[in-house]
């Protein structure tokens, strides 16, 4: 028996790979290369999203599965979920565990991330879902992080008031190596910081850390699209871009804490400060 990480050389995969090895757990990480080494891993295992053959090869047997749906254009994803639902109705692992990574999983608002976390519900196999809001690690993107260490501003498409439960790769980490083993947990655990805080609260912890003053940049939907392009696509970051503009009518995007993983499982997340001090920032 094993447990199969998607993305296991990733932001996401790569701390469930190290927190399930730290707890003597054996770990197969599924990768686009074979050949990557990732530490932690007893097998390596090239595994395609595209190809429910492959993820059906890599998900039988196993104990338990971690799966993220990869940022991508809408269309791919909707393809990677239906494939990922035919490989756990063929290979009925032990145990599911999939994070939203802040996707909405409202079947009233679709979208790839709705369409797998209700076919998990539909397949019978035992499941949970990881839903954080906004991952701390966003505040990393270059054109982000060099503003606040260069001009002591964090630029953010954000209203300054929107209260947000921010949660890092580290607590979905956590959170994810528990469920795996607390099956009695089903549904929706919500993974962030309760109370919820604003875009100062975040500027006040980096200038604490950094040792400067750094305020906060309400910035816009379509500014953030455009520092994002280089990174991750046009067709990726007009649809995150999206995201952000559709926050701007929402009061706040905090956690609920009767699904919390604060009260489901015992687990609560970092601080920004404390995040920034396990990240050596």
């Amino acid at each position: 028996m094993t447990y199969v990480i998607h993305g296991a050389t990733g932001a996401q995969g790569a701390p469930v790979v190290a927190t399930l090895a730290a707890a003597g757990k054996p770990v197969t990480a599924l990768t686009r290369n074979s050949r990557a080494v990732v530490h932690g891993a007893q097998r390596v295992v090239a595994a395609d999203y595209s190809s429910a053959a492959d993820l059906t090869n890599a998900y039988r047997g196993a104990e338990g599965v971690f799966v993220h749906l990869p940022v991508a254009p809408e269309e791919d994803r909707q393809t990677y979920a239906h494939n990922i639902l035919t490989a756990v109705r063929e290979a009925r692992p032990d145990r599911v565990v999939f994070s939203t990574s802040g996707f909405p999983i409202d079947p009233a608002i679709g979208g790839a991330a709705a369409t797998l976390a209700a076919g998990l519900a539909d397949n019978g196999v035992s499941h949970a879902v990881v839903a954080p809001e906004l991952y701390l690690e966003n505040l990393l993107m270059p054109h982000v992080i060099g503003s606040i260490r260069e001009r002591g501003v964090l630029p953010y498409p954000i209203r300054a008031d929107f209260p947000v439960s921010w949660a890092s790769h580290l607590d979905i980490a956590d959170a994810v190596v528990a469920l795996l083993d607390r099956t009695d947990v089903t549904g929706v655990v919500s993974v962030g910081q309760y109370p919820a805080i604003t875009g100062p609260d975040l500027a006040e912890a980096f200038g604490a850390r950094l040792g400067r003053d750094v305020v906060f940049n309400q910035i816009t939907a379509e500014e953030f699209r455009t520092s994002m392009t280089p990174l991750i696509g046009e067709s990726a970051a007009a649809d995150i871009a999206g995201a952000y503009q559709a926050m701007s009518a929402m009061p706040g995007r905090s956690i609920t804490p009767e699904t919390s993983a604060q009260k489901l499982l015992g687990v609560t997340p970092r601080t920004t400060s404390q995040w920034l001090a396990d990240i050596g920032l």
